[in-house]
């Protein structure tokens, strides 16, 4: 297949016969020539000698679109994720950091637990370091030293052992800091904002020209992060969520014309109110901030929940964090508030509907209703994670160990269509995952609920257009990225 490369300092194109772009991901050897390499330990661990084929082919790489027609481009590829045979680090010369920023998400405690064990059992690492308190921890001397004792059972434990903080990001002086202490692996648990934090240390690292590895692993509890399937602590936030709903279905059924409203995490993305929803079959009515509400009028939100208490005698609204913000008063919205990490801060919703609704049934007098309302926010992120996402966490874990332990930097890891993958800094940071109110998850909602769309044809037809829009930039900027040539492969 003939392949011609292109790079830049936080992406490397290649592409190849037929459409294939690999967005591939920086190495240290891009910016630092003749590095030596070591035979992988895991050839020797007996914990791994049954495995066949356990290293990664080093040209296997991950379709970003796997659904094609017959004479569609092959399209973007990640690199694979996994050992490789040869490592660019002896792990005797290994010092590990890992850092936790921004909110809190099931799976925290998981992930800092297996990149220790990972290190430790697999490659023969012995020194890890936790900062203390998210980015503005490297200022600090605050760090915990982390060995598998210390982290053996923190996994049923919510929250973060190291601590967070948002914001705090002066990369000179966090990169002053990982060059003092003679770190030379950095792993970066957070989201977004985070992760942009870490595409811009890994510049800075570069620029000085130090081995050091960043491996970013994405944290987002309202799965937000395009490119990934879906984030760490999802899974266990859904099914948390049931909680709160069923609590809010039995309040409402148990009195005439009772009202529960849910409050669910969602500032850009209605992922997790959309999934809780459709898990519950409790609900009646599911708003998210993709999908634009009102609330007088003909097929107006009033209506529906008069409708509704006529024929059911009780009703269950779900509402995600981020949406109606546009419904708010103007002086509310011109306050414009912002947290540390850059988030606009959002009005509770929760509580403003729930008083529009109260006042509205107030005001006709035709219909007595009682409301209860319940957010359960806290209380879902405090919890640790359940079966599926501790799994899902180890194998992030892993990645992450193996991309830095096999030379790769400036990088976060997820899987893509089943499979997990290297994937380069910017495609993740570059815009948010959102729920498509023209697919058919959304389409399987509204029949659940059987809530009006509160969207006209019109309406319809401009989003499916600018998604078509945003699908084909995405492929031609990948087709466009073009700096210069690459001298090393990998």
């Amino acid at each position: 297949m003939g392949m011609e490369c292109s790079q830049n300092s936080q992406m490397k194109i290649v592409k190849g016969d037929a459409g294939y772009v690999l967005e591939d991901v920086p190495h240290l050897t891009d910016y630092i020539p003749d590095l030596p390499t070591y035979p992988n330990p895991l050839r020797s661990n007996p914990a791994y000698s049954v495995v066949k084929q356990y290293f990664v082919n080093v040209d296997d790489t991950v379709a970003q679109k796997i659904v094609v027609h017959k004479n569609s481009p092959r399209g973007i590829h990640f690199r694979r994720s996994g050992p490789r045979q040869k490592v660019y680090f002896d792990s005797a010369e290994v010092h590990a950091c890992i850092v936790t920023c921004g909110g809190l998400c099931p799976g925290l405690n998981t992930v800092i637990r297996e990149i220790v064990s990972g290190l430790y059992h697999m490659y023969g690492v012995n020194r890890i370091l936790g900062i203390d308190g998210g980015y503005r921890g490297f200022y600090s001397r605050n760090t915990i030293p982390l060995t598998p004792k210390f982290v053996d059972d923190i996994h049923k434990r919510g929250g973060t052992i190291l601590g967070t903080s948002r914001g705090g990001h002066d990369t000179s002086k966090i990169v002053d800091s990982i060059q003092d202490r003679g770190i030379n692996q950095v792993y970066i648990l957070g989201g977004d904002g985070t992760q942009k934090g870490a595409a811009v240390i890994y510049e800075e690292i570069r620029r000085r020209g130090l081995k050091v590895a960043v491996a970013g692993i994405p944290k987002t509890i309202d799965n937000d992060i395009p490119v990934i399937d879906k984030s760490f602590g999802f899974d266990t936030a859904v099914e948390e969520a049931q909680r709160a709903i069923n609590a809010a279905h039995v309040e409402a059924e148990s009195i005439e014309n009772g009202i529960g409203v849910v409050k669910l995490m969602g500032r850009y993305s209605g992922f997790i109110a959309m999934y809780a929803t459709l898990a519950s079959r409790d609900v009646d009515c599911c708003l998210i901030p993709e999908s634009p509400f009102y609330l007088e009028g003909k097929g107006g939100l009033f209506e529906y929940i008069e409708k509704t208490l006529k024929e059911s005698g009780h009703m269950v609204i779900v509402i995600a964090e981020g949406a109606g913000q546009d419904l708010l008063s103007e002086s509310l919205q011109s306050m414009d508030l912002k947290d540390a990490s850059g988030n606009k801060q959002l009005q509770d919703v929760g509580l403003w509907i729930s008083q529009r609704i109260k006042d509205h049934f107030a005001r006709q007098r035709k219909m007595s209703i009682t409301l209860k309302y319940i957010d359960p926010t806290y209380m879902i992120r405090a919890i640790p994670s359940n079966a599926s996402d501790n799994v899902y966490c180890t194998l992030l874990a892993h990645s992450a160990i193996h991309g830095a332990m096999a030379g790769y930097t400036g990088f976060t890891v997820g899987p893509v269509n089943g499979r997990h993958a290297f994937i380069p800094f910017n495609r993740i940071t570059e815009r948010q995952n959102k729920v498509v109110i023209t697919d058919r998850m959304w389409a399987r909602l509204l029949a659940s609920t059987n809530q009006p769309s509160f969207q006209d044809a019109k309406d319809v037809a401009e989003v499916k257009e600018e998604e078509e829009e945003s699908q084909t930039q995405l492929l031609e900027g990948a087709n466009s990225r073009d700096d210069k040539p690459l001298t090393n492969s990998h």
